[in-house]
């Protein structure tokens, strides 16, 4: 029987998925227009004190040439956040890439928590050869590996390469590798909700999904069944994780989503913070 409804479970939250730059050219600044955020250093720390949200994984946001904000500038963006904010290093499809974002994670290695592979958005696959030497490291580290999976901010995005099912081969050949798909593979909540019921080292988060529209409350209702019956489906909520993909999408909305599942308090507790604990080392 499900617990009723309080706001116990708001006591603790970790966000595993935040974008942040003090550039002109970041893409999301249209996206925290449509929300009415200022998107900046301050507000994002404010909101989160306010909110109690403990701890923040920092990715890079896409610049307007299609490129990721320099992860150097990321890890600098956290020194600044007063220990608030933790690095996420993207790696992009070539050897370089890859060489430099292992560099640049052991250089950093007490403050980075994960790799990010935009899928969508490179001309790669996550099984492509050129990503091999990344989870070798992550693999050796511990360190969990981020997929964008689903629906693409634009419309150049290559949905093919973004569905969550092209991740089963390298779960089924990467077992020890800590794999989060991001977004929930929206809208193929379901696909997603066999592979975190089928593969151990396999895990999902809610972010970037609330979006404003004409339709907004309904959207809303039909994101918050979708989730609550991939739960379902896996016997739990051990493998899904909180994020909010601010600028894209409020705090505000992500908290109103997960109070929206129709799932036991001890279940939204770990989305809000247990399971990222866990997974990130935080």
């Amino acid at each position: 029987m499900i617990q009723p409804q309080s706001d116990k479970w708001l006591q603790k939250i970790i966000d595993a998925h935040v974008h942040l730059s003090e550039r002109g050219d970041d893409a999301l600044i249209r996206f925290a227009g449509m929300n009415g955020l200022r998107y900046a250093m301050d507000e994002l720390l404010d909101t989160m004190r306010r909110l109690e949200i403990m701890r923040g994984l920092l990715l890079s946001p896409p610049m307007r040439g299609g490129t990721p904000l320099p992860n150097q500038e990321i890890i600098g963006l956290c020194a600044k956040s007063s220990g608030m904010l933790a690095p996420v290093i993207t790696a992009e499809p070539t050897a370089k890439e890859v060489k430099t974002a292992i560099s640049l994670a052991e250089e950093n290695k007490k403050e980075v928590k994960a790799f990010k592979i935009r899928l969508g958005y490179v001309k790669a696959s996550a099984e492509s050869r050129v990503f091999d030497k990344l989870y070798d490291y992550a693999e050796s580290k511990g360190l969990p590996v981020l997929f964008h999976t689903g629906d693409t901010a634009f419309s150049t995005g290559d949905l093919a390469r973004a569905q969550p099912l092209t991740l089963d081969g390298l779960a089924n050949k990467r077992e020890e590798l800590a794999m989060v798909l991001c977004h929930f593979g929206n809208p193929w909540f379901e696909d997603v909700a066999e592979l975190i019921y089928k593969h151990p080292n396999v895990y999902a988060d809610i972010s970037g999904l609330a979006t404003p529209g004409a339709y907004a409350e309904k959207y809303a209702e039909w994101l918050a069944k979708k989730i609550s019956e991939a739960i379902y489906f896996a016997a739990g909520a051990e493998k899904i994780i909180f994020g909010t993909d601010y600028p894209v999408t409020k705090h505000s909305e992500t908290l109103a989503l997960v109070r929206r599942l129709e799932v036991d308090e001890p279940d939204k507790e770990k989305i809000l913070w247990r399971n990222a604990e866990r997974v990130f080392h935080l």
